[in-house]
Formats: structure tokens, sequence, C-alpha cells
């Protein structure tokens, strides 16, 4: 019996490192597979970007969308990104690479602002 259980223990580790290095080498638990970023939605609805302020993380998608039934744009007032007029149910879709604070408002409608922040 001694010398059975002494066989099972000496396999044991080599066993469980054999089983590590399978999985170490599984594609499906790398790092490289998993999202670099979120997606965030910004709804433009009655003459508002909601929410009026996002915070994202860097390499963030922040997809607008118009749910009003008049035209927008959304426009950083930096420069960083220009929509052109999207109509009703159209989308802007921009992915921010660096971090910092980035306000926005539509040129058709100067008064609708909002900020996207990016950490």
């Amino acid at each position: 019996m001694k010398r059975t259980s002494t066989w099972v223990a000496s396999l044991a580790l080599p066993v469980m490192v054999a089983m590590l290095l399978v999985l170490a080498g599984s594609p499906s638990v790398t790092a490289n597979d998993q999202p670099s970023a979120a997606a965030a939605e910004v709804k433009i609805d009655n003459f508002s970007f909601g929410p009026q302020t996002l915070t994202v993380a860097v390499g963030a998608t922040v997809t607008w969308t118009n749910r009003d039934d008049i035209p927008h744009t959304v426009v950083s007032t930096d420069g960083v990104f220009k929509s052109k007029v999207r109509d009703t149910d159209e989308k802007f879709s921009y992915t921010f690479d660096k971090a910092g604070t980035y306000p926005y408002f539509c040129s058709i409608h100067p008064k609708m602002t909002g900020t996207v922040v990016v950490q």
C-alpha cells in the first residue's frame, strides 16, 4: 500500500505541472484575446446628449446615436473628432486612444454640449 501511495504522489506534481502548461498555452486564457477596452453609448435626444459627461478607459469606443427627430452633429471643441450630420437613428463612433477631457457640441445646435473623460 505504501508503494502505491508513493507512486501516486510522485505522479501528482508532474501531472499538475503539465496541466498548468497546457492551460497557459491555451488561447482562451491569453491576455491578448481579451477586449482592450469597453464600448460606451451616448444617446442624442430632446436636444441633449445623454449622459452629458461620460467617463471611459483609454482605447474605448464611444458611439453617439441620434434618437431625435431632427439632425445633429458631434464635434470636438479641440478638433479631435467631427461627425457628419446624423439623421434619426444614425450613429457616429470614435475611439479614444489618449487620456484627457474631450468637450464636444452639436454644430447645428451649439447649446447642446457634452464631455468625454478618458482615463
